[in-house]
């Protein structure tokens, strides 16, 4: 007694199926799904990039601000002279900058000095620093804050 097979309609490694072909790939909907997906990926993705781009470039001129406003601060003192009143320079970089210095008072108080009757031997100035840039349509500014000591105004 011999058994033959023979395959049926599922049998065939399902090419067939219920006598017709089944075709393998993607349909017209999967592939536009796909691609709506991919479309919305690389959107975000796109915008992701570009705020990481604007994020390092104002970054950048931040950094190159603080730069400019410590190398005006260093400068008190030595090139510019520690004065009460307030300077600006020619801007650098593209970056305009503002310099304001101004004596300090001291309470009697804060001192431990009785100043009616003891003159202090310095005076303390508060030196500021101010950079300044156009960034779109709007100005920005960093400042930098400092205090010095200057000989004993009279």
């Amino acid at each position: 007694c011999q058994l033959a097979y023979r395959p049926g309609p599922a049998g065939r490694l399902g090419r067939q199926l219920s006598g017709r072909q089944t075709q393998s790939g993607f349909s017209l909907l999967e592939v536009l799904v796909a691609f709506a997906i991919l479309a919305v990926s690389l959107g975000v993705l796109l915008q992701i990039f570009s705020r990481a781009s604007l994020t390092t470039a104002t970054t950048a001129q931040y950094s190159r601000a603080v730069a400019l406003a410590e190398s005006r601060l260093a400068a008190v003192g030595s090139a510019i002279p520690l004065e009460p009143g307030a300077i600006s320079g020619e801007p650098e970089y593209g970056l305009a900058w503002e310099l304001a210095i101004v004596p300090i008072e001291l309470a009697p108080e804060a001192s431990g000095l009785n100043l009616a009757s003891e003159a202090p031997p310095v005076t303390p100035y508060r030196v500021s620093a101010t950079a300044l840039w156009q960034d779109g349509e709007q100005v920005r500014r960093l400042t930098l804050s400092t205090l010095r000591l200057g000989p004993r105004v009279p």
